[in-house]
């Protein structure tokens, strides 16, 4: 399956999709100094110009032969909402009409931004606001940086962390997400550590694989909610094809090649995924392995059946996993007021 299938937004290219190869050939046909090429990437990258207009260093003349040439692209912000914990959500609409939603999440001094990898998901979880909107098309990398951005200018502060949990999944858009992690490592753009920036997937096995031979030390979560194929297949029915056997095989070889700690999201739904019987298998899943466990009480989604679990079951999990020697977390979901928080993203404030 592949969806990464972006929509044309016309004739004329968006300059944040040249290449900085293309960016040099393009000053040197326009006669420009080789150092414009710098100054006009830290207008799109690090100061987030919303026109050409802004580019104030750069000549009037050069300023309107871009804007003949190119769009400049950039999200504007259609609606914004604004926790009791201080997180804002934000619907942002992009070139061609597409709306995409994204979190600010500040402690103290540091500002974690979640993201919308995709306009839509298609992958059809069961406890998951954005699926029920459905599928419009997948982001290009600077669309995904540019909502980075946008939150760090709303907060006026630098931004710490970022994690690909919004609409979409991110391994269905694997080249984007990819380069967009690329931007926001890069010292020269985002400049945030690679182990700050968290790809989240549903547990695409070939993009798992493909994702343990990148470079850069990323940090992986795989969205599981169950360890039990009957269950997860009900829940999570876009990645049914890849079982849980395989998940387990691919995830041992991903922490053989990187080293690196994985995180295993469970959402905790009353009734379905919080029994006893479900709890051993997440034990027996997780049991000898580097794996962290992020437990969760399913966030609401408006019109669905599923209701969250208990606290008091929340701590039995946690407490089943430590006794196997699994670190486990039960985490406290931000912006559940406004429903900015995991699965409840939709493409629309109300």
């Amino acid at each position: 399956m592949d969806t990464e299938n972006n929509t044309n937004t016309g004739a004329m290219r968006d300059l944040k999709s040249l290449s900085k190869g293309e960016l040099i050939k393009l000053m040197e046909e326009l006669g420009q100094p080789a150092f414009r090429v710098k100054q006009v990437e830290d207008w799109i990258w690090n100061k987030n110009a919303s026109s050409f207009d802004d580019m104030t260093n750069l000549p009037k003349s050069l300023r309107t032969e871009l804007a003949g040439k190119l769009t400049l692209g950039g999200v504007e912000e259609v609606a914004r909402q604004v926790s009791e914990d201080g997180s804002r959500k934000y619907l942002l609409r992009l070139p061609d009409g597409a709306t995409v939603e994204c979190v600010g999440m500040p402690s103290g001094k540091k500002l974690a931004v979640c993201v919308s990898s995709q306009a839509g998901c298609a992958m059809g979880c069961a406890f998951c606001a954005t699926g029920g909107a459905g599928f419009t098309r997948s982001l290009t990398a600077s669309e995904i940086y540019d909502q980075v951005m946008h939150v760090r200018d709303d907060f006026n502060t630098r931004v710490t962390s970022v994690v690909f949990m919004g609409q979409g999944e991110p391994f269905m858009n694997y080249n984007n997400t990819l380069a967009a992690l690329r931007k926001l490592n890069d010292p020269e753009q985002g400049g945030i550590g690679a182990r700050h920036l968290t790809v989240s997937t549903c547990g695409v096995i070939p993009m798992i694989r493909r994702f343990s031979h990148e470079p850069e030390q990323f940090t992986l979560a795989v969205s599981l909610h169950s360890a039990v194929q009957k269950t997860r297949n009900i829940l999570m029915p876009g990645v049914k094809k890849y079982s849980l056997l395989n998940l387990y095989t691919v995830m041992g070889e991903y922490v053989d090649r990187t080293g690196r700690r994985p995180t295993y999201e469970y959402a905790l739904i009353g009734g379905v995924n919080d029994t006893r019987d479900e709890m051993d298998a997440l034990c027996d899943f997780c049991r000898d392995t580097l794996a962290h466990v992020n437990l969760i009480q399913l966030n609401e989604v408006p019109g669905s059946k599923l209701k969250p679990s208990t606290q008091r079951k929340a701590e039995d999990f946690l407490n089943a996993l430590a006794r196997v020697g699994v670190e486990a977390t039960i985490r406290n979901s931000r912006g559940a007021d406004i429903d900015a928080a995991c699965g409840q993203l939709k493409q629309r404030l109300s």
